[in-house]
């Protein structure tokens, strides 16, 4: 008998999933024995946390050579809706076709989406960069505005969130308009934070060098404000102020996918599961939960995973693992992710490389950037072949920025 492990998402998390679910079968000598499927809409891997640049090229890798490689079939469809009790997905694939697809384990690791409260003109008026053909959409509007006449609209982006995302994307917004309007534009990029200070999640360890390489890109900060509404011609702040824009970017954080409302079982206040130890749903004990979706310890001192590609590439392979160990008789590993650093680009000024939950700074400016750089075009990109998938593919290993 054959037994079926399904992996929802081809993401970070999973597409190591599915590495490490292969790994665990071929480590187990049971080829024949478990038959692993990834459903999602396309055999790729998008580059989700590369959005915010200006040339989008290669941010799609596709994983079909290495899906055949590793024997995982990939289903080209969109989970609709799942069944924990009945353990079954309901699928559509691109002509809307309906289907359902049977598990005996399920990794649910179909990411998280952009939050996107109620603010009037919202969904009519901006843009995000949460995926890729959203980020080709604001790529494609920035550079029609050079058809505009010059006015301080034309000239002006409102970023909305200052979190990781927003100072990312804020701090290559002058640049950007500088390349379609030309060095004399008055180019002007606000970034608007709720919160009384920028970065808020990152604390107060990298602010001052964040502070520093905004002011050098030109980005004005507006803090402790918020967007009330947006429409075609700029933004109302919740303080009453008018910002004439004809660009808005929203990225003011992310939620779980809203599958992971369908698993029963607790849910924090970003839609994620609580899951145990083993990435496994308490109340679904055929189903690990990975990636932005789970709620997992990272260690023992209280800390917990977070919403970030870093944590999902660990979280992928320790719940590929366990599923497959799962259903194969091995033993379970259990997920713990210490070490913790964060590698932030600040456009042409540079980056910042922090280290540990307190976010010490490490390394800022060029140097900062060069490793931002590699582990952007290299550490985050999948593998190609099955040798370097399985030497990287152990639930164990850890890619640490």
């Amino acid at each position: 008998m054959t037994d079926r492990l399904v992996i929802a998402g081809s993401g970070f998390a999973g597409t190591w999933a599915a590495i490490a679910a292969a790994r665990a079968r071929a480590l187990a000598a049971r080829e024949a024995a478990l038959a692993i499927t990834v459903v999602s809409p396309a055999p790729e891997l998008h580059i989700r946390p590369r959005f915010y640049e200006a040339s989008l090229e290669g941010m799609a890798p596709d994983l079909d050579a290495l899906f055949r490689e590793l024997e995982v079939t990939h289903v080209a469809a969109r989970v609709e809706s799942l069944d924990a009790q009945a353990r079954a997905l309901e699928l559509s694939d691109a002509r809307g076709a309906r289907s359902r697809l049977h598990w005996d384990r399920l990794v649910l690791a179909t990411g998280s989406v952009l939050f996107k409260p109620d603010v009037p003109g919202l969904a009519a008026h901006a843009f995000d960069v949460d995926q890729l053909a959203h980020a080709q959409r604001l790529d494609a509007h920035l550079k029609s505005l050079a058809a505009r006449p010059a006015s301080a609209a034309r000239d002006t982006v409102v970023v909305a969130g200052g979190g990781f995302t927003g100072i990312e994307a804020a701090c290559e917004l002058p640049a950007r308009l500088r390349a379609v309007l030309g060095e004399r534009a008055e180019v002007r990029v606000v970034m608007v934070e709720q919160a009384p200070a920028v970065g808020p999640d990152l604390g107060p360890g990298p602010r001052p060098v964040i502070l520093e390489a905004l002011a050098a890109c030109g980005v004005e900060a507006l803090t402790g404000v918020g967007v009330a509404a947006i429409d075609a011609d700029g933004v109302t702040l919740t303080d009453g102020r008018r910002i004439a824009a004809a660009t808005v970017v929203w990225t003011a954080g992310a939620r779980a996918h809203p599958l992971a409302a369908q698993l029963p079982g607790e849910h924090d206040r970003y839609g994620r599961i609580a899951v145990d130890a083993h990435l496994r749903a308490p109340q679904a004990p055929t189903v690990f939960v990975t990636g932005d979706l789970a709620r997992a310890a990272a260690d023992d001192a209280g800390h917990e995973a977070l919403m970030s590609c870093q944590h999902a590439l660990s979280l992928g392979r320790v719940a590929g693992y366990n599923a497959a160990a799962d259903l194969l008789g091995l033993p379970l590993h259990a997920y713990r992710q210490p070490k913790y650093v964060t590698c932030l680009d600040l456009g042409p000024w540079g980056a910042v490389l922090t280290e540990g939950w307190d976010r010490e700074v490490q390394l800022r400016g060029a140097e900062a950037k060069a490793l931002k750089r590699d582990i952007n075009t290299k550490w985050i990109y999948p593998p190609t072949d099955r040798a370097t998938a399985f030497e990287l593919g152990a639930p164990g290993h850890v890619i640490v920025a």
